[in-house]
């Protein structure tokens, strides 16, 4: 079976939960959070490799919550949806890193679609890179062993 890409979708609204699910069940594996505390309790259990989060909702935005999903795993890459004027705060969590794009609410199929895929592309290339740098790593101990042993002998 392909591996498909792993996307958490929150939002407060189920009408858009559902609708996002409906619209991308068959293309990736799609998980759905109705709220902040949901959405990390799944992070804590699950591997994710997108969240995509609405930054309007009660308890928490999703700053907030993307701010709180770092501290438990800094991998997945983060995208948040606005349909607000709340462009400070998503200038703010784009210039601090905490999130990879931006999308304004109501979110276009095609748009979203392609901002998944190009995040996952950009996962993927970090995913290869500290692969490789822990490869590296290793060979490097191997190395030094060997010159130890040498020296020694």
């Amino acid at each position: 079976m392909e591996n498909k890409i792993t996307v958490l979708y929150v939002d407060d609204e189920e009408n858009n939960l559902i609708s996002f699910k409906a619209t991308f069940r068959l293309k990736y594996k799609v998980l759905t959070a109705i709220n902040g505390a949901a959405a990390i309790e799944i992070v804590k259990t699950t591997h994710i490799d997108i969240i995509i989060t609405d930054q309007r909702m009660p308890e928490m935005t999703g700053v907030a919550l993307l701010e709180e999903i770092i501290k438990i795993n800094p991998e997945p890459m983060r995208i948040l949806l606005t349909g607000y004027a709340d462009m400070g705060a998503v200038v703010d969590a784009v210039n601090k890193g905490k999130i990879y794009h931006y999308l304004s609410k109501p979110w276009s199929e095609s748009e979203l679609d392609e901002t998944i895929q190009r995040a996952y592309e950009v996962y993927s290339e970090r995913k290869d890179i500290l692969e490789t740098y822990s490869k590296l790593e290793v060979s490097n101990e191997q190395l030094e062993f060997l010159l130890r042993q040498k020296l020694l002998s």
